[in-house]
């Protein structure tokens, strides 16, 4: 096994670490103490025997002294680093990875933990605002005590701060006075009862219908062999088992729609034409003869291939959801303007292709390809409907160049603060 650059520095560190003398190590590798002082300096290449001998004299894996960063902790550090940096802190020395993992592998893997800690919590809060911004149910209670509590407070202003009140008039207030009260009690026992009662279902990850229909299909790891077999009465079945009535409505919809896609491109002709290789949807829509919708959609339940998918209509709002790993998507609208399904979205039947790296991890680099297609379901004297798609996939996984670009998933978790478009401050930037 070849030694690394550092491999002495590690040997050194870990011996220092264990309170040993350079002798003591020699002794038990077979080797001279003068011969150990050379290879700690990293002025000796070491051999595969006395590499496994030292390693089994100081306790450690072989792979732990050969490899040190090299794996994944000199990647995690990196990408910790990136973090750092698109917050606005100092660039870290990434170049000297190697040498701060050999030298400190404990405070490194301190460093990698509180990375994905921090990046845990950024999801938590993600989760968080999304619900304290969307979720209408939630909203509907918060506003009904809000209210009921200003007129409660109004009342008594009026009751403290008036000295002469008409009897009549007392009374009155102090009708009103208990009936906003009864009502602000009413309104948060109804908001704690739905807070309670809705604990399961966020923890799922289930806040909206078009959530319970993607977590449907997640949980089929998004193949439906079903539908290519012709047999939707079974997927049917399974969506008459949602929990809501607007997820089975929604759920309905899509999978009329897949099934159409489905008899229009047979699952195994797609397959056939991939070959293994990244897609290009119009170029596959012209060889079958349909729409590059079509396309987009059949390639977001290719069974084996990760292909993300993102659908949104003329609004912006985003009507289907398929994750890419790394590629985060927001829980509901309010999307990164930047990214390119917008500005397919404007240019009806242009294609959008770009190499986009994701905000505070700008190590993992996707491509991303966006279209949109106009519709006229009343001919020319009706309105013109648009949808976008955007299909999202690792940029190793394709050749050529794209235009670049950073996007986030939503401006209010952002960590990037020199973006052009952004609409307000990001809540987890840094001051």
């Amino acid at each position: 096994m070849p030694m690394q650059a550092l491999t002495g520095t590690r040997l050194r560190e870990r011996r220092l670490a264990l309170g040993l003398r350079q002798a003591e190590i020699a002794g038990q590798a077979g080797i001279s103490a003068s011969y150990l002082n050379l290879i700690e300096h990293n002025r000796r290449r070491v051999q595969g025997e006395v590499l496994v001998a030292l390693a089994g004299a100081l306790g450690v894996p072989v792979a732990q002294l050969a490899e040190g960063a090299e794996g994944g902790l000199g990647d995690d550090l990196r990408a910790a680093a990136a973090t750092a940096a698109a917050l606005g802190a100092e660039a870290a020395e990434v170049g000297r990875v190697e040498e701060f993992a050999g030298r400190f592998p404990g405070w490194a893997s301190v460093v990698v933990a509180m990375h994905g800690r921090m990046q845990s919590l950024e999801r938590a809060v993600e989760a968080l605002n999304d619900r304290m911004t969307h979720d209408p149910h939630l909203s509907e209670s918060l506003h009904e005590v809000l209210s009921a509590l200003s007129s409660v407070r109004s009342t008594a202003a009026i009751l403290a701060e008036t000295e002469d009140i008409e009897a009549e008039w007392r009374e009155r207030f102090h009708r009103n006075l208990h009936a906003d009260s009864e009502r602000m009690a009413a309104g948060a026992e109804a908001l704690v009862a739905y807070l309670d009662g809705s604990e399961a279902a966020a923890e799922a990850g289930i806040a909206a219908p078009l959530e319970e229909m993607e977590a449907w299909l997640a949980g089929r790891g998004w193949v439906l062999p079903e539908l290519e077999a012709g047999q939707g009465a079974v997927l049917a079945a399974e969506v008459e088992r949602l929990a809501s009535g607007a997820a089975r409505e929604l759920a309905r919809g899509w999978l009329a729609q897949a099934a159409r896609d489905a008899a229009a491109l047979p699952m195994a002709d797609l397959i056939a034409a991939l070959d293994g290789g990244a897609p290009d949807p119009l170029l596959l829509a012209a060889r079958f003869g349909v729409g590059a919708d079509v396309v987009f959609r059949r390639l977001a339940l290719v069974p084996e291939r990760v292909f993300g998918l993102v659908v949104c209509d003329a609004s912006g709002t985003l009507l289907f959801r398929r994750p890419a790993e790394g590629f985060p998507l927001p829980r509901f609208g309010s999307a990164c303007p930047l990214w390119p399904l917008f500005t397919a979205l404007g240019h009806a039947g242009r294609a959008v292709v770009a190499e986009v790296a994701v905000a505070g991890q700008r190590l993992r680099r996707f491509r991303v390809m966006a279209h949109a297609a106009a519709e006229h379901p009343a001919g020319f004297g009706g309105v013109e409907l648009r949808h976008a798609h955007m299909l999202v996939m690792p940029a190793e996984a394709v050749a050529g160049t794209a235009a670049q670009v950073t996007v986030g998933p939503t401006c209010r978790i952002c960590p990037r603060g020199d973006c052009p478009a952004r609409r307000e401050p990001s809540i987890v930037s840094l001051g």
